[in-house]
Parts: C-alpha cells; structure tokens; sequence
C-alpha cells in the first residue's frame, strides 16, 4: 500500500527555477530538491530547457536529518555548503533541526 502524501502547496514548474540549479539538474549533478512544501506528485514530469525528468520519490525530511551524502542529491558537496546557500537564498529564515521540508527525488526521461 502506498503513503497518502499531504496535499501539493505549489506545482512542479516551480520545483527547479533557479538557473543554478537548472543547470545541476540537466548535468545530472541534481537529482534531488527540497522544498517547505510539496510540488509534485510520483510520476509527474518536470520539463526543464527541453529536458524531461520524472519525479520517482516525494518524502518528508527534518533538517537535522541531513547529511552530506543527502545533500550531495542537492549538488553540493556537505551539509555545510547546503545550508549557507539555502540561508543566502532565504534572508532571516531560521535554521531549525527539527523544521521539516519535502524532498522531491527526479530521474531524467
């Protein structure tokens, strides 16, 4: 039986925006985002610059459950790294262990 997941807060064409990580996902760098809210469903398709990538895995995570093998899913190299760039995206935002976020796991097409 699979796991009901929470209703989606936004759609998946506002899953990967940044053209940083636009570029990560095509080069297969990127294969994983984490978001506050839940963009896409299993199966969905995200079109980026002509590229096709299937969402195979959407899950709930808590910051202090990050690690650096999770986050080199995100393209960077340790949590560390990780969390400066995500505090510079997200002026005044906390960075709280216990806060969770929804990881989007995508697979070219």
């Amino acid at each position: 039986m699979s796991e009901v997941l929470a209703p989606k807060t936004c759609t998946i064409e506002r899953l990967v925006t940044v053209e940083e990580d636009v570029k990560k996902v095509i080069s297969g760098e990127k294969t994983a985002t984490r978001r506050n809210g839940r963009y896409a469903d299993i199966g969905e398709i995200m079109e980026l610059q002509g590229h096709k990538f299937e969402v195979h895995k959407v899950y709930q995570q808590s910051l202090g459950e990050l690690t650096d093998e999770a986050v080199q899913t995100e393209g960077f190299e340790n949590v560390e790294s990780y969390k400066n760039h995500i505090l510079g995206m997200h002026a005044g935002m906390p960075w709280l262990p216990h806060m969770k976020v929804w990881v989007h796991e995508f697979r070219a097409v």
